[in-house]
């Protein structure tokens, strides 16, 4: 289904726009306590065929950011402005029926808890088949063909019959290989998939997360993967975005992200996060306090009330002035940190890395 939304190939200064392109995006909520900063100046970059994977503690503003990529927003009490360009389109100044267009067939999204997000009283395959009919131009008989194609492809046996099932006759995990078929049978180029793997048993965790990966290399889709689990982002994404209080305070490479963070929270996770290869009586080291209220957001680093480092900079910086997003020790790496680099480099290298 065609669209009326504005397709500008380029940005201003020439250069050609990734396939999704998110700039400044701030989603503030109006509250009798004060206004939400959800997300406080988020900006990042997917191209088609990557997985990046967005992580961080509860209440850092990941499901809120991946609601605003897909138009959700609209309709509340959500301030969002900055802009978010998919394919040369733009989602946030476009109306909703526009993005609702877009929803499905152009970016699909598995959500967190697939029991409340089917609907109760409608089969398994009447949705799915839906999801179809809305944004192809299809009988009910190939739409139903095309449903029970994607259950059998996301291993559900005996689709034909499964069709006819309610949500709560499926367990968890076929629950969650329903979601995403509906999610890819328009074959979105952008999935955005929102914890995938909560409450799941390992093994399921494992089939879902290998079938995404499947699907992603079948299609050559986009993939933001949202999650706290720090194994997942290692062994799936390509690129890593660290968020904390409704910013990016870190993201780059995985591999850089992993091996050479420069960011004192990715510390924080990297050090809470179990390692098979330790000793069963080693204590994991929690970061210290709690996320920062999102209606009082800390004035200069938005970490500076739990960082252990704010002594290696000079003066009261940490706690007055906000730093910017910068490059880190190799290209595509940026970090939002008032420590010298080559400082934060010697601490990885000195204090973190040993220990971890």
């Amino acid at each position: 289904m065609s669209t009326t939304l504005p397709s500008p190939a380029v940005r201003p200064d020439g250069r050609k726009r990734a396939f999704l392109e998110v700039n400044d995006l701030r989603v503030h909520f109006p509250t009798a306590d004060g206004v939400v900063k959800s997300v406080d100046g988020l900006s990042f970059e997917l191209e088609r065929g990557e997985i990046l994977g967005i992580v961080g503690e509860s209440g850092s503003g990941k499901s809120v950011t991946s609601l605003a990529i897909l138009g959700l927003h609209k309709g509340s009490n959500a301030e969002v402005t900055g802009e978010i360009w998919l394919d040369g389109r733009e989602i946030i100044a476009a109306t909703e029926e526009e993005v609702r267009d877009l929803r499905g067939s152009e970016m699909g999204m598995i959500f967190q808890d697939p029991l409340s997000s089917l609907h109760p009283f409608y089969t398994v395959g009447a949705q799915i088949s839906e999801a179809y009919l809305v944004h192809t131009k299809v009988s009910k008989k190939e739409a139903r063909a095309e449903a029970i194609r994607m259950l059998e492809k996301v291993g559900i046996p005996n689709a034909p019959s499964r069709y006819n099932d309610y949500p709560h006759q499926f367990s968890g995990g076929m629950r969650q290989r329903a979601m995403i078929a509906m999610a890819l049978i328009c074959k979105p180029r952008l999935l955005i998939a929102d914890e995938p793997t909560t409450a799941l048993d390992v093994t399921v965790q494992a089939q879902i997360l290998e079938l995404i990966k499947q699907l992603h290399d079948e299609l050559n889709s986009a993939v933001i993967l949202i999650t706290h689990d720090l194994g997942v982002v290692a062994e799936t994404c390509d690129k890593v975005l660290v968020m904390y209080g409704g910013q990016c305070v870190e993201t780059g490479p995985v591999d850089e992200i992993f091996y050479a963070p420069e960011m004192p929270y990715t510390w924080g996770l990297l050090r809470s996060m179990p390692r098979m290869d330790r000793d069963r009586q080693t204590r994991l080291t929690p970061i210290p306090g709690s996320p920062p209220s999102l209606i009082n957001v800390p004035s200069g680093c938005v970490f500076n009330t739990r960082c252990p480092f704010t002594d290696r900079v000079d003066g009261d910086k940490c706690r007055t002035v906000h730093p910017n997003l910068e490059q880190g020790a190799t290209p595509g790496h940026a970090v939002r940190c008032h420590i010298p680099a080559a400082q934060r480099q010697e601490i990885w290298l000195t204090e973190i890395s040993p220990s971890l």
